[in-house]
């Protein structure tokens, strides 16, 4: 899996925020606001491969977090990605 081409991490105004490059990319209609673990991950495996494994393995290395929780966590991030058309 990997992040799609036309998208960019962004702080403004202390929030991490996705935004769209390209016209055929823009919706108005909804703003993606990463927190601060969604941000990390993001930042970690732009324009890289990576999986629910490898997500997981950055979560324990960064924060207090078991690997089975870090897991479940890395999940659903990668649902909330692909469900908002963010990663394929």
């Amino acid at each position: 899996m990997r992040i799609k081409k036309g998208f960019e991490l962004r702080e403004v105004c202390g929030e991490a925020i996705i935004v769209a490059h390209g016209l055929e990319n823009i919706d108005f209609s909804k703003i993606i606001n990463l927190n601060e673990s969604a941000a990390y991950l993001w930042r970690s495996v732009e324009g890289k491969d990576f999986d629910a494994s490898t997500l997981a393995s950055l979560l324990t290395e960064e924060y207090e977090v078991d690997e089975a929780t870090a897991l479940r966590d890395a999940e659903k991030v990668i649902e909330d990605w692909r469900s908002a058309g963010l990663a394929e």
